[in-house]
């Protein structure tokens, strides 16, 4: 039974899509790790909760088939904000993401990275350390 458990798990991560501007938040590719590490011996694995594991491929397999969103369908495809779906993508990508939580940094944050010891710039950190620390 452990078996045809694994090539269902199996089968579901090869038909979830991986989406590649979400390196390393993607659900797609946290499956595929779990998956692994939860079958470490394959088809042979031992199961200590076939309930559970039955239980959770049925989640993840209604949540892949949008079961949901026929479900439940939306009258509009619209948000709150009136962003499409590929302006989300392109919010949500790691890339912006990114770009967001450097513009989010203050200056002197910025300062104490671009002058820390291990930078190349680390010669000319004593200026930057009798400088008055901000208050918090």
């Amino acid at each position: 039974m452990a078996a045809s458990r694994y090539r269902r798990f199996l089968k579901l991560c090869e038909e979830w899509p991986v989406d590649e501007t979400k390196r390393g938040r993607d659900l797609g590719a946290y499956l595929r790790q779990r998956v692994a590490q939860a079958f470490r011996e394959g088809e042979n694995t031992q199961i200590a909760e076939p309930e559970a594991c039955d239980q959770m491929y049925e989640s993840l397999a209604r949540l892949h088939s949008n079961y949901y969103k026929h479900k439940y369908p939306r009258p509009r495809d619209t948000s709150f904000s009136g962003l499409s779906l590929e302006e989300y993508k392109l919010i949500l990508s790691t890339e912006t993401l990114g770009e967001f939580k450097e513009m989010n940094k203050g200056t002197w944050k910025k300062l104490q990275e671009k002058f820390a010891p291990g930078s190349p710039e680390g010669k000319h950190t004593a200026w930057a350390r009798a400088l008055p620390r901000p208050r918090t």
